[in-house]
């Protein structure tokens, strides 16, 4: 089955299936490595590892499109792909699924932002209106070459429009086309349990760790009947604080030893990146 029947599969099951987000192949790699199903490519992360900037649009396309293609070479389960707001109106959309479906992309997200667009736990934002958020939904259906190629549509109506609006939008985005659905940056809990009831599609919830939306249990959600579960960037999380504790104890200390528990070890560093299967093709070649 190929990884986009596979992602298909699981959103339909509404199993709550959790996401962890990939900033990087490394990244990428230890999630596959662990179990997880499959893996969001997040433009946060993205922004925030690559160029240490915050989730504010500074991301673009090519960027995008780049860290796909590398975590697309280095791992086998689905990718769910950040493209913000396509890049531009709907016309770039078209386009952005062209890349994104060639770089090896299995799903694309597309939210309803105006440009430069926010991270959805900011403060600040704006939605376009919803006439041009359903058309460029609909340039995302229309241009997929693969029928298995999902399209998530999000919505950001809720923090600027209000609740009720947000499942608005998204049942239009739903009518237009999309697979999945996605309100972002809900803020009460009465209303993480109203989603799943009040729209058909199969849905994700976002799960932001010091954001504005309560955190539930994954197997909660899954009761409640969501696809997908997003921790978009707990593994960026988890390396950041990571760092700073081990550069902490280095600047301090003036060593870290492999036993401190602080570092993965040589060896792990190694087989995580596929060292023995490389030394095995150099035997092979030479």
């Amino acid at each position: 089955m190929s990884t986009r029947k596979q992602l298909r599969s699981l959103v339909e099951a509404r199993r709550g299936i959790i996401v962890p987000g990939a900033f990087n192949a490394l990244s990428a790699k230890v999630i596959a490595d662990l179990g997880f199903e499959a893996i969001y490519v997040t433009g946060a992360g993205v922004t925030n590892m690559w160029f240490g900037m915050p989730d504010q649009g500074f991301m673009g396309l090519h960027e995008i499109a780049e860290h796909t293609a590398r975590i697309r070479d280095a791992v086998d389960v689905p990718l769910i792909v950040d493209a913000d707001t396509g890049f531009g109106n709907a016309l770039n959309v078209r386009h952005t699924v062209r890349v994104l479906e060639r770089a090896g992309a299995d799903c694309i997200q597309l939210e309803d932002q105006v440009a430069p667009k926010r991270c959805g736990h900011f403060s600040g934002k704006e939605v376009i209106s919803t006439e041009e958020a359903v058309s460029k939904i609909k340039a995302a259906v229309d241009a997929r070459r693969d029928p298995d190629f999902l399209i998530m549509a999000r919505t950001d109506a809720a923090a600027t429009l209000g609740f009720e609006a947000a499942i608005e939008r998204a049942q239009k985005f739903a009518e237009a086309g999309a697979d999945i659905l996605f309100v972002e940056a809900v803020t009460e809990a009465e209303q993480v349990r109203a989603l799943p009831q009040r729209l058909a599609k199969p849905q994700l919830m976002n799960m932001v760790i010091g954001g504005r939306t309560p955190i539930f249990n994954a197997d909660q959600l899954a009761e409640l009947g969501y696809g997908i579960v997003l921790y978009a960037n707990a593994a960026l999380q988890g390396a950041v604080a990571g760092m700073q504790k081990t550069l902490t104890v280095l600047r301090d200390e003036k060593e870290v030893q492999e036993s401190s528990g602080l570092v993965a070890s040589f060896a792990e560093r190694q087989r995580l990146v596929g060292k023995p299967e490389w030394d095995e093709l150099e035997s092979r070649y030479s």
